[in-house]
């Protein structure tokens, strides 16, 4: 354990690529700093998908992946409503929300969020489950140098965290690709089986920078 905080204390304030096979990043405070930022080069996004598992128990909103640029704030968002009891994505400040969901507290949730310029359709997949696609009038691409967040939800580029909308709990295998994922992918994914890792964040070779009281930690399991 002493060794897992000291990694997570050289992570700090310092960008560092690591595999991260195995682990999940522990948000364990509620406040307006702890946070990660991932870092890529890509720019320019004419699609988007993102996948990534996340267990919590918090009941409010809560971001759980933010991507703002110079332009817009909330250029790629997915965000859980708590008082429309839906998960919303943003393109370009265009949201669409998906209700109906079993969005259960003290369990991971696998989520992929899909974004397509060509025809402006975004989807989720909860848990391996699609729901209905949805139309957000974006059909150009994302544009500017993104800034990702994991752990907050920027109401500002690169900041204007709100202490109500934290996230708070873990979070792990977080993949980003500039392609729509094909269905098939998309359950592999799902099932922790083979799949094509992420072209724009990939958790096996990830470039990041912790912020305040966030932990690198073996990704816990149910022991049989």
């Amino acid at each position: 354990m002493k060794l897992l905080i000291v990694l997570a204390m050289l992570a700090a304030g310092a960008a560092s690529v690591q595999d991260l096979s195995g682990k999940m990043f522990t948000f364990p405070v509620q406040n307006d700093r702890a946070r990660v930022r991932l870092i890529t080069s890509k720019q320019q996004f004419r699609a988007v998908t993102v996948c990534h598992r996340s267990f919590t128990d918090i009941k409010r909103n809560h971001g759980l992946f933010s991507l703002s640029t110079s332009g817009s704030f909330n250029s790629f968002l997915i965000i859980w409503d708590e008082t429309n009891k839906d998960m919303e994505a943003y393109v370009m400040d265009q949201s669409s929300e998906f209700r109906g969901l079993d969005y259960k507290p003290n369990m991971w949730h696998s989520i992929c969020t899909t974004w397509d310029s060509a025809t402006g359709l975004v989807q989720l997949w909860f848990n391996g489950r699609p729901t209905i696609r949805k139309y957000v009038p974006v059909t150009s691409a994302i544009p500017g140098t993104p800034m990702i967040i994991l752990g907050q939800e920027q109401d500002a580029h690169g900041g204007g965290f709100d202490i109500n909308q934290a996230f708070v709990g873990m979070m792990s295998d977080v993949h980003m690709w500039d392609y729509v994922l094909s269905s098939c992918e998309i359950q592999s994914y799902v099932d922790e089986l083979n799949f094509t890792p992420g072209n724009v964040l990939n958790w096996k070779a990830l470039e990041f920078e912790i912020t305040d009281k966030v932990l690198v930690e073996p990704k816990s399991s149910i022991c049989h």
